[in-house]
């Protein structure tokens, strides 16, 4: 567990943060410009020190203000990847990767640059790469120097629309194949709902709220950063099987709910991701027959939520252990008499799968 607890101010700035991190996966730090998300990481590396507080990674201390311990950034095994590449131009792929390396393990090398896709690139300087290929250099330069942490702020910020969904499969399979800990700094919802296992929102150097990205996406703390066609659930299902006759794969939520999702290519019990946005769920209190809706699923209402200046309502339902938001209107909210506690059907119009392959839950 990464543990972090530390005050500092910076400016107008008063970061005052309290978090519980796993210590496998993609943990997203997501807030607007200037919330604290960099200060954030520039404290866990090193880079700057807090005013009071601790951090430890797993059994390592990196700091602690009233034992005395402060790491500098180069004791604290982290590495960084800056929005900008940061390489060397006078050295090549190869040269840049090695830079730091105190003993080279070349199955390492081997596996890091076969992982990026820049096995090609090794004889290649950086004014000849595109920023995507510079960004994958600068990821393969911070694994091989053997980090227990990987920090990533805003590493597409840079880039172009081409180059960020060049680099984005390469990012992916970073998420899946690598064994520590990734603290990934965004304020891209698309790039989050991708790559991220955890997330935590910031807001005027403030923890909003933290946790699973399934429960936090779904949270009422995360629905006022949304736009209305924005809003959605994330809900993880295990694949079930693919329809003998039609381009569609069945995923399971639980042993009696289950989703039609466009076929995967994923095999029977690998987790995916599903996205269902609120505006796409409809409420029945009688299960309807003959629809041309595929997913109608049984749940039961968990939460009454009115927006009043929209005339809107926001309902939450209880699948098992997973919650489904639907937007509907105030009309439609009193004549069906809505309560906390109801057994309705929820029909969703459109699933979309953000994330196939998920480590196990």
């Amino acid at each position: 567990m990464i543990a972090i607890d530390v005050k500092q101010k910076l400016g107008d700035l008063e970061m005052d943060v309290q978090l519980r991190l796993p210590m496998q996966g993609i943990t997203a730090i997501f807030g607007r410009s200037g919330a604290g998300k960099t200060s954030l990481i520039n404290v866990l590396s090193g880079l700057t020190t807090p005013d009071s507080g601790a951090i430890s990674l797993g059994q390592h201390v990196l700091y602690n203000q009233q034992l005395g311990i402060n790491l500098p950034p180069e004791k604290r095994r982290i590495g960084y990847v800056f929005q900008d590449a940061r390489l060397f131009p006078h050295y090549t792929v190869a040269g840049n990767l090695r830079y730091g390396i105190k003993h080279e393990d070349s199955e390492q090398f081997h596996s890091v640059t076969q992982l990026l896709g820049i096995e090609r690139l090794l004889k290649r300087y950086p004014a000849s790469l595109s920023g995507g290929e510079k960004q994958r250099v600068a990821i393969g330069r911070a694994l091989l120097s053997n980090p227990a942490m990987l920090l990533m702020d805003e590493p597409l910020a840079s880039l172009d629309l081409p180059r960020k969904q060049e680099l984005m499969p390469y990012l992916e399979r970073l998420a899946k194949e690598v064994k520590i800990p990734i603290v990934y700094v965004t304020h891209s919802l698309d790039e989050i709902l991708r790559l991220a296992d955890h997330m935590v929102m910031i807001h005027h150097g403030k923890v909003v709220v933290s946790g699973h990205i399934n429960s936090v996406w779904g949270s009422p703390e995360m629905r006022p950063w949304l736009p209305v066609k924005e809003q959605s659930s994330l809900l993880s299902a295990r694949v079930n099987h693919h329809h003998p006759h039609y381009a569609l794969t069945q995923v399971m939520l639980n042993h009696d709910a289950y989703l039609w999702v466009n076929r995967l290519q994923s095999v029977r019990g690998e987790w995916v991701r599903v996205r269902v946005h609120s505006n796409d769920v409809s409420l029945t209190k009688v299960k309807p027959e003959q629809t041309s809706i595929r997913n109608v699923i049984a749940a039961k209402i968990d939460k009454i939520h009115p927006v009043d200046e929209l005339e809107r309502i926001e309902v939450r339902l209880r699948i098992g252990e997973a919650q489904l938001w639907a937007n509907i209107t105030k009309w439609a909210a009193d004549e069906l008499h809505l309560c906390v506690g109801d057994k309705v059907f929820a029909q969703i119009k459109g699933v979309s799968v953000t994330q196939e392959d998920l480590a196990q839950m």
